[in-house]
């Protein structure tokens, strides 16, 4: 007869207790709902993605992110279509575009409401007028970048296709690396690579920043579809953005050093420039959908589409999450932390 295996005394115990730990993580694992998440830009205007996700502020609200980096705004809204990401960020010309073409899209933040890019060209190009038969690049059309040259060129007496090219790069540092090669002779690029361009030798042209325009640069986007399926999913979401967009607000030392790590830079003096310029002037406190910037978006749309003459803001927006946060208080707390 075969002899039974003695088990050590306090197995049952420890082994017990060994489940009982396990079953208490299983629970937390499975109470954070999956989604993932991406940006579109490695700039410091979207540093409220990584904050949020580096201190935590997702996880709090009960949600396990991935957070992707999906160059450009075209991009991004093929990749929250085919739902390969549920929430992404975008710029409000594309997003508008892609409404109008049918696309199921809605916007549910708004965190950049200007045009923070600039026109930078190589040293011979003095003016507007000297870009004729030259090459501008952008990172895609209907792109931020690309409103931003529209509106830049709107004050310019040559146009494109007809005076000057406008090609497609893909992403920001695409369009800055084509510039360096001298594959272009003008760029849209944004502040921090103004930057690096104004140390290597590129002038300013155009900063679009400066022209007071009102205008959705940097949206948080998803679809109806999701939000009907997931409204919940989506309101943790915002709750744990807007945390982070606090966040950053009110801690400057640790933000930038976030900032530096997710960009992998060590250029200390360049991001303390890059958080005064988004951190604390181009991102509002109450990072909500806005319909004027919108509004500008349609009306620019409107002189070459006739279709979108008689839309309203409103129909791309959905204001639901941010109206129940400040029922609750919720922005006000953040205000007095």
């Amino acid at each position: 007869m075969k002899a039974s295996m003695k088990l050590p005394r306090g197995f049952w115990f420890f082994g017990g207790l060994l489940l009982f730990s396990y079953s208490l993580y299983s629970r937390d694992a499975w109470g954070q709902e999956k989604i993932r998440l991406s940006h579109s830009a490695l700039e410091g205007s979207n540093a409220v993605w990584y904050l949020a996700q580096d201190r935590g502020l997702y996880k709090k609200n009960g949600l396990d992110v991935d957070l992707l980096f999906i160059p450009s705004t075209t991009t991004s809204v093929s990749s929250l279509v085919a739902g390969d990401v549920q929430v992404a960020n975008a710029s409000g010309g594309g997003v508008a575009s892609a409404v109008v073409a049918g696309a199921d899209l809605v916007l549910v933040a708004c965190y950049v409401n200007s045009l923070p890019y600039e026109l930078v060209v190589h040293e011979s190009v003095k003016s507007a007028e000297d870009l004729k038969g030259k090459k501008i690049g952008i990172s895609r059309f209907g792109s931020a970048t690309d409103f931003g040259l529209r509106f830049a060129e709107s004050q310019w007496p040559i146009k494109r296709q007809r005076d000057f090219a406008v090609l497609q790069m893909g992403g920001v540092t695409d369009v800055y690396n084509a510039l360096r090669a001298g594959v272009l002779d003008a760029a849209v690029i944004n502040a921090e690579l103004a930057i690096l361009g104004r140390r290597e030798g590129f002038r300013e042209l155009a900063d679009i920043a400066k022209m007071g325009i009102n205008f959705p640069t940097s949206s948080v986007i998803t679809t109806r579809s999701y939000i009907k399926r997931n409204e919940n999913t989506v309101r943790k979401f915002i709750r744990g953005f807007v945390e982070g967009v606090h966040y950053g607000k009110s801690q400057r030392a640790p933000t930038i050093k976030i900032m530096m790590k997710y960009l992998r830079s060590s250029d200390a003096a360049m991001f303390n420039e890059l958080y005064d310029m988004y951190i604390l002037q181009n991102i509002p406190r109450i990072p909500r959908p806005s319909p004027e910037s919108l509004k500008t978006v349609i009306d620019q749309m409107a002189e070459t589409d006739p279709r979108v003459a008689n839309l309203k803001p409103e129909q791309f927006i959905d204001g639901r999450f941010f109206a129940e946060l400040e029922k609750e208080g919720f922005i006000q707390k953040l205000g007095k932390q």
